[in-house]
C-alpha cells in the first residue's frame, strides 16, 4: 500500500472549510427551520421526498435511505408528523413487515410554507457566498463526489 499524498495548503484549506461546513450547516439549516416554521430539517427533507414521490407516498424503509435517515430515525420523524396530521402510515399492503408514508393535503401545505424559509436559508448561508459563473462546474463536481458516496 502505498503512503496518501499530503494536501497541498490549498487542499488543506479547502478540506477544513469543507468539513466546518459539513458539522455546522445542517444545524444551521435546522435552527432557521425551527425559528421560523416549527419544523426541524429532517421533518422537511421528509415531507419534501413524500411530495416528490409517485402518489406522494414512500415505503418508510426506501424513505430513511432517501432522506439518508437511520431506521429508528425515520420511525421517530414519520410518528411525529403522523401526530401533527402531515403524512399518514399504513402496512405496506405487498410486505406486511414494512409501512408506507403518505403525505397528507395539510402535511404538503406545511412544506410549501417553510420552502421560502429553507430557500432564504440556503442562499444566506451558502448560495450567495459562491461565484455564480462557477455554479455549474462546482454542482458537476459535488455531485461526481456524492456518487463516489453511493
Amino acid at each position: 500500500m502505498t503512503a496518501p499524498v499530503p494536501l497541498d495548503p490549498d487542499e488543506e484549506r479547502f478540506w477544513r472549510a469543507l468539513m466546518r461546513v459539513m458539522v455546522s450547516l445542517p444545524k444551521a439549516l435546522d435552527d432557521d427551520l425551527q425559528k421560523a416554521t416549527g419544523l426541524t430539517l429532517s421533518e422537511y427533507i421528509v415531507l419534501m421526498h413524500l411530495s416528490e414521490a409517485a402518489d406522494r407516498e414512500m415505503r418508510v424503509t426506501d424513505l430513511a435511505m432517501t432522506a439518508t435517515l437511520s431506521v429508528s430515525r425515520i420511525s421517530r420523524v414519520v410518528n411525529a408528523l403522523e401526530t401533527r396530521g402531515w403524512v399518514t402510515k399504513r402496512r405496506d399492503a405487498k410486505d406486511a413487515r414494512g409501512s408506507v408514508a403518505t403525505l397528507t393535503d395539510e402535511g404538503l401545505r406545511r412544506l410549501e410554507a417553510a420552502y421560502p424559509t429553507l430557500l432564504a436559508s440556503a442562499r444566506r448561508r451558502i448560495v450567495d457566498h459562491l461565484d455564480k459563473a462557477e455554479v455549474p462546474g462546482i454542482a458537476d463536481q459535488f455531485h461526481s463526489m456524492a456518487l463516489t458516496l453511493e
